[in-house]
């Protein structure tokens, strides 16, 4: 920016988006000067390097407003768990699969996950029997994002939302509103 361009040429852009021409950095810098803003250098592995006469503040600002509103509108994925037992009861299990049906129904990712302990550890069949049971009930709303694994002594799989396919989520259409009444006083008299 300004005194810090190093170049001895550069193409200078000016500050209604037109070109200039190529010309060295301090007649660019003293055209800035006169129309009092900056000369920015934003292509500098262009031959010559390419600078625009502009208000550096205000590039900063805007550029600063521009990535807060991207912010605003980018969706975060949240990962939730579920934890199960191998010797879970059936209605514990239905419990637990209706929270997964509703976090994929918010839009989250969910982590299912096993914890085998001491002797649970020789039975890891039934684990991977509760798993798979899990992702065929789910199968409508969820697809696998990784099939069960086992890491140490938990196995886990990672269940991700299905993509509608009209994008989001459809909303139902308003309700029509009634048709005017019709006219009162039936024929009229001539």
């Amino acid at each position: 920016m300004n005194e810090r361009i190093r170049a001895r040429e550069v193409r200078v852009i000016g500050d209604e988006g037109e070109q200039i021409g190529v010309m060295p950095p301090f007649e660019a810098l003293k055209m800035a000067r006169e129309r009092n803003l900056d000369l920015v250098e934003i292509s500098p592995t262009a031959q010559p390097p390419v600078c625009r006469i502009m208000d550096y503040g205000k590039f900063l600002y805007q550029n600063e407003k521009r990535e807060r509103e991207a912010k605003k509108k980018q969706k975060t994925i949240t990962v939730k768990e579920v934890k199960f037992r191998i010797n879970v009861d059936d209605h514990d299990y239905e419990t637990k699969k209706n929270h997964v049906l509703r976090f994929l129904d918010e839009g989250d990712k969910v982590k299912a996950t096993i914890f085998f302990r001491g002797r649970e550890m020789t039975r890891q069949s039934l684990g991977r029997q509760i798993l798979e049971r899990l992702i065929k009930d789910v199968d409508q709303r969820g697809l696998v994002e990784f099939r069960p694994r086992q890491e140490g002594n938990t196995l886990h799989l990672i269940l991700a939302p299905k993509k509608s396919e009209g994008g989001a989520k459809e909303k139902p259409a308003p309700p029509k509103p009634a048709p005017p009444p019709a006219p009162r006083g039936g024929a009229q008299s001539a």
